[in-house]
């Protein structure tokens, strides 16, 4: 065990409901038990048979909520799932309690081995791009292409805006932020999160920021919600320490299906500097640049990342390209 690492904690064997998670117009919800944890999956219904198969992956504190606005824009094209990860979202915690990078993608692999929808065109952001990276690594038989907006891969200088997200993974730190913001309604906590998010907040629209603080209220219920925050951060800073062959950026180089890379210009939480090394690293790679996008670009611009990825399949030969998507080389 790392420094860093916090001991197992199991889950509770009764997780409570404390209110209904929402589902947009044309989605579903399912739970899928699989040994040692249960997902909560969000699809859409496929448009016509035979469309290859889609898995999106949420960032830290994020759920399959985030690719809500995608997912629609998507269809016809491919057949779309999205997880709510282990002790985010509708899914309770993992029994190991477990929330290391490698636990989260472990739980991504079982899912798709045991659906059998691999190969997946793979989506991941945040947490969830160095998730998604892991598995194409190391599974490269599961993932069709890589979609990553904002992956949190290691950087050695963090922004400042990022430090505070970081500090989770310290002992006692979610704990005391907790008794710090006790009295915090959600809808403060909403905006300060979409503050940190958002490259330009007031696109978010009234309906939006009220079913957001009536997420967060529903979380916030939740007893796990704080741990799961906190070593999932964790799980990440140790990630970041690791060296050699299990390294995020020696497993981007090892990733063989074409990348697409989405950075925002306003991301407070993975600096826009890391592009042009993304690009780098990843093999088969492309580069969609949104200056005025934060760290969610498919919650923020989900026309325009949706266009990239149907340019990638386009080059791919599975799909006619549209013109103006602004995808860089």
């Amino acid at each position: 065990m790392s420094s860093t690492e916090l001991p197992p904690a199991l889950a509770t064997t009764v997780t409570p409901r404390v209110g209904a998670v929402r589902v947009a117009d044309g989605e579903r919800l399912r739970s899928v038990g699989l040994p040692g944890i249960t997902l909560t999956v969000r699809s859409r219904p496929a448009t016509r048979e035979g469309l290859p198969p889609a898995l999106y992956v949420h960032g830290l504190g994020g759920s399959s909520q985030n690719w809500s606005a995608l997912m629609p824009l998507l269809d016809g094209l491919v057949d779309s799932e999205a997880l709510d990860l282990p002790g985010f979202g509708d899914s309770p915690p993992p029994d190991d309690g477990n929330y290391s990078v490698t636990a989260h993608a472990r739980a991504v692999i079982r899912y798709l081995d045991a659906a059998e929808r691999g190969p997946v065109h793979l989506f991941g952001n945040s947490l969830g791009g160095a998730v998604t990276t892991r598995v194409a690594a190391v599974r490269p038989d599961l993932v069709r292409t890589l979609t990553l907006v904002s992956p949190a891969l290691p950087e050695l200088r963090a922004q400042r805006t990022a430090w505070p997200t970081a500090l989770l993974a310290l002992p006692g730190v979610a704990g005391l932020f907790t008794r710090l913001t006790k009295d915090w309604s959600a809808e403060q906590r909403v905006r300060g999160v979409m503050a940190l998010c958002y490259g330009d907040p007031s696109i978010v629209t009234p309906e939006g920021f009220r079913h957001a603080v009536e997420e967060m209220e529903r979380r916030l219920a939740l007893p796990y919600f704080w741990d799961a925050m906190a070593r999932s951060s964790r799980g990440l800073v140790n990630a970041y320490t690791l060296g050699g062959q299990h390294g995020l950026w020696r497993q981007a180089e090892r990733v063989l299906a074409p990348t697409l890379l989405v950075y925002g210009g306003r991301d407070q939480l993975v600096g826009y500097r890391m592009a042009q090394r993304a690009a780098r690293a990843f093999r088969d790679s492309r580069l969609l640049s949104l200056p005025d996008a934060g760290h969610v670009a498919m919650m923020e611009y989900p026309e325009t990342v949706a266009a990239a990825f149907r340019e990638l399949l386009a080059d791919g030969g599975e799909q006619a390209s549209p013109s103006g998507t602004g995808v860089e080389g």
